[in-house]
């Protein structure tokens, strides 16, 4: 089995050197499809692009065979699949956002791409908190028949993937490495499941290494897929407000989780409900802002389905939703440091507390 002679042409422009997505559109709308961009002249090159792209263009990419090769028997594998701009199965979503990638590299359900979907995304340094609110949230929103979208990465991604993965709406992972790479690694398991179940996407030809400019870039595939994107966690310097700012320009909704006004991983959530982002409280939020309620059942809050009941002992009254430290715990309760540190190890491996940086705890449930 061979590449069709027209996928070879699409990845042989993909493979050219100064030419990414704005240049070979622009070529496209003049030349047609790739075939036709590299019959034509160096002179009817040179009317769109620079005189050195336009011999980059006619020239054959380095090691362009060997990279034929590898793509040949990436997609011969059960499950892969390539698209290109021209292609009918091209998910629409993505058609309309300003800047859709040239090629995708699918591997999994390729009818999750035309899905109704929810994008979920936050910090990769999560609190406990937080993972908790991405899988409860990704879960009920699966359940209800959405598809999550996110990005592989540690953090409120990998906790948006697994909590998606418990419903019939499954998820799709939006990767920023060549299709045939998993990062980060230790997510490698995770990759497999949603291989199996969901759909692992991506712009990047093989082998294409996790660098730093392509993940801030894969972020409006992330929102481009979905209908709306909800923030979990995210400091006032992060890749989420990216994905937020990305959403709101391809026109999709935006949602935010509040936290405690002590968080730094809070500050970006309060940015962007400030900026008007919706502010959330339960999935159900979410589905009614999108007109989506008829897909969903009946979704309990966090407080129903919580399964262990917090004991409210003495200790746990005196610690809240905000940061308090050990120090002023002994001072409020007047336990002993050593009695105080397995109480507050107790609580914590029970679920019911979460500890900080620098002696710091604060209430989960």
């Amino acid at each position: 089995m061979e590449l069709s002679t027209d996928l070879i042409a699409w990845l042989r422009l993909e493979q050219t050197p100064g030419v990414g997505n704005e240049t070979a559109r622009r070529l496209l709308s003049v030349f047609g499809l790739p075939e036709q961009i590299f019959a034509a002249s160096h002179a009817a090159l040179c009317e769109v692009v620079t005189p050195r792209l336009a011999n980059a263009l006619l020239a054959m990419p380095a090691d362009f065979q060997q990279q034929v090769d590898k793509t040949l028997a990436w997609q011969e594998q059960p499950g892969n699949l390539i698209l290109t701009l021209a292609d009918a199965a091209y998910p629409r979503s993505l058609l309309e956002i300003p800047d859709p990638p040239l090629m995708l590299y699918i591997k999994g359900r390729l009818s999750l791409l035309d899905a109704a979907t929810v994008a979920v995304v936050g910090s990769r340094n999560a609190t406990v908190q937080g993972v908790r609110n991405a899988e409860q949230f990704s879960e009920a929103l699966s359940l209800a028949g959405l598809c999550i979208s996110s990005g592989q990465a540690a953090g409120i991604d990998t906790a948006a993937h697994q909590g998606a993965l418990r419903g019939p709406g499954s998820t799709i992972a939006v990767i920023g490495t060549g299709a045939d790479i998993v990062y980060p690694a230790r997510n490698r398991h995770l990759a497999h499941q949603i291989a199996e179940a969901g759909c692992i996407v991506s712009e990047y030809s093989l082998g294409t290494p996790a660098l730093a400019p392509n993940f801030p870039r894969r972020n409006r595939i992330i929102s481009g897929l979905a209908k709306g994107v909800l923030v979990v966690e995210a400091a006032a310097q992060s890749g989420s407000l990216i994905t937020a700012r990305m959403a709101a320009e391809q026109g999709r909704e935006v949602f935010a989780i509040p936290g405690s006004i002590h968080s730094p991983l809070s500050k970006g959530c309060h940015q962007l409900i400030r900026q008007g982002a919706k502010l959330v409280e339960s999935a159900q939020d979410i589905l009614e802002e999108l007109q989506l309620q008829k897909h969903s059942p009946q979704i309990k809050t966090q407080q129903e389905s919580e399964s262990v009941e917090v004991s409210e002992s003495s200790l746990l009254k005196e610690i809240s939703f905000d940061p308090v430290h050990m120090d002023m715990l002994a001072s409020r309760t007047g336990i002993g440091i050593a009695s105080l540190t397995t109480e507050l190890l107790t609580l914590e491996l029970g679920g019911q507390l979460e500890s900080l940086p620098g002696g710091y705890y604060r209430r989960l449930a």
